[in-house]
């Protein structure tokens, strides 16, 4: 697998006003709502492809079809997105993360935004994932 470059940090967590208390109103970081959602985001802070403040309940969502995260599995608390070349390295590297003995949260998928990743958690409870993201390869 060819890691292009670090797409996504979110920090994950289970009372968002309270984070946005630290990442918005103290740090001042340029954090904007994606829609209606608790998703707050930014792709303009150097250093930085995307950083968001997931959710719990929106990770679990895109991880398991459900707003409640499994008990069986650590409570993640960040979540960071590896960048590969296109939709055909993501499927590739899901099958040699399998092959290295990684279970996965889910299966190559492509997001309602766009993006194709498939994702694992680490063994402290990192979600990590690989993916394609067509508009962080755009010129």
């Amino acid at each position: 697998m060819k890691i292009e470059f670090i797409a996504s940090f979110a920090v994950i967590t289970a009372d968002p006003p309270t984070s946005r208390k630290l990442y918005v109103d103290a740090l001042g970081l340029p954090l904007e709502a994606d829609g209606d959602g608790d998703y707050f985001h930014s792709e303009s802070i150097d250093g930085s492809k995307h950083f968001g403040v997931w959710p719990l309940a929106e990770a679990a969502q895109s991880c398991f079809g459900s707003p409640e995260w499994p008990s069986d599995r650590k409570v993640p608390q960040a979540s960071v997105e590896f960048e590969v070349a296109d939709e055909a390295a993501v499927a590739a590297a899901e099958r040699e993360l399998v092959d290295a003995g990684f279970d996965l949260l889910h299966t190559t998928k492509v997001e309602p935004w766009g993006q194709t990743v498939a994702r694992v958690q680490d063994a402290d409870g990192t979600i990590v994932g690989i993916s394609y993201m067509p508009p962080m390869h755009a010129g």
